[in-house]
């Protein structure tokens, strides 16, 4: 694996320069978004930075975003900074618990994942308050960030929506009846997702029944689509709107469980969401390169610890309910589809042809000219 992840991070680099070239100013609204620069005591490489992640479930934040991380901080400081890790399992008390783990270990800087965006604010807060500035990674937590991080979230949602239409072509008129399953509502990440594709969908097609998962569980996914099946009617869906892979998953083993296949759509590109689009189970997935998104963090988190501005690295300005302008970095995204999955993921070293075509995914593979 961790070979793997050097040939990811190598590919990507070009990527994550691209995004740190241009300029921006630090907010100046509240204390946690005062200008990095002007920190009084500026720290040399011997920092320790804390890492918080959401959730262990979606297979991306142990795979991917925390050796990322980990790495680049590594990279950035020689060696000699410290990661003090936790993952909050999608608990947001107990992230709630991990923040003040960091406050009393004093931390320099924190990177924190938010399982619920506005709960966390009251912990941004106190971080804040004991001189720790916080930098929101994925998912834009509320309070007084000093830096933020993700993809461009609503592009996401029309990404999945101009595919789905894709897939559905003749039969993308209004007529047309469409389940929308998206993602929870403590993640602001899901309520940009699902206007993205909104913005794509309505005109186009009818949202006949629509979800907002709870904890992005497969497991409600699952019961969400059985219901709408029984609601809609299984000969009247001609397509489903899934936020992310996982929850494709169960939808997709609720629509065979009905015998029906439509499109359906995902994000992330977890292995078994790129192996159910191989089989062509799943439409497709949204690619995001994740190593621009851990390495900005990294660049930003270990820039704030050692008092440097952020301009560097900063392309963007993102607001949240009560932070403006805090200086941000928001990665491009990919569509995933079957045609593409060679020049994205394998290309990226991201999974090899052997883990997508393992087992019952070899024949498929073998038609799509993956194992070439």
């Amino acid at each position: 694996m961790n070979a793997r992840m050097r040939r990811a991070a190598v590919v990507v680099a070009a990527g994550a320069m691209a995004v740190s070239l241009a300029a921006c100013g630090s907010a100046k609204e509240s204390k946690g978004s005062d200008d990095s620069s002007s920190a009084s005591a500026k720290k040399g490489d011997d920092i320790t930075v804390g890492l918080l992640l959401p959730e262990n479930k979606t297979a991306r934040y142990e795979k991917f975003d925390r050796p990322l991380i980990e790495k680049k901080i590594s990279e950035l400081t020689n060696g000699k900074a410290k990661v003090e890790y936790n993952n909050a399992r999608q608990d947001a008390n107990l992230q709630a618990q991990q923040v003040d783990t960091m406050i009393t270990n004093k931390v320099d800087v924190l990177i924190v994942d938010a399982v619920d965006a506005k709960a966390i604010q009251n912990s941004v807060k106190k971080a804040v308050d004991a001189g720790i500035k916080v930098v929101a990674y994925d998912r834009l937590a509320e309070g007084p960030i000093s830096a933020y991080t993700s993809f461009d979230n609503t592009q996401v949602g029309k990404t999945q929506g101009e595919a789905l239409l894709k897939a559905l072509g003749a039969k993308a008129t209004k007529s047309s009846k469409i389940v929308m399953i998206n993602g929870s509502v403590t993640d602001p990440n899901a309520k940009q997702f699902k206007d993205g594709a909104h913005s794509v969908l309505d005109s186009k097609v009818t949202i006949a029944k629509e979800y907002d998962t709870k904890e992005w569980s497969p497991d409600n996914a699952n019961s969400e689509m059985e219901a709408a099946i029984s609601a809609v009617g299984k000969k009247n869906i001609a397509g489903v709107y899934s936020a992310n892979d996982g929850m494709a998953g169960g939808i997709i083993t609720a629509l065979k469980a009905a015998g029906l296949s439509v499109p359906v759509t995902g994000q992330d590109a977890e292995l078994a969401g790129v192996q159910r689009i191989v089989s062509g189970d799943q439409y497709m997935s949204v690619y995001k390169p994740y190593a621009p998104e851990a390495e900005a963090a990294a660049e930003m988190a270990v820039a704030l610890a050692q008092g440097k501005s952020l301009d560097s690295v900063a392309k963007d300005k993102v607001s949240s309910g009560s932070q403006k302008d805090v200086p941000s970095v928001l990665v491009p995204v990919t569509s995933l589809t079957k045609d593409n999955i060679k020049d994205t993921v394998i290309k990226d070293g991201v999974y090899t042809a052997d883990e997508i075509c393992a087992g019952k995914y070899k024949a498929a593979c073998d038609k799509l000219g993956l194992n070439k």
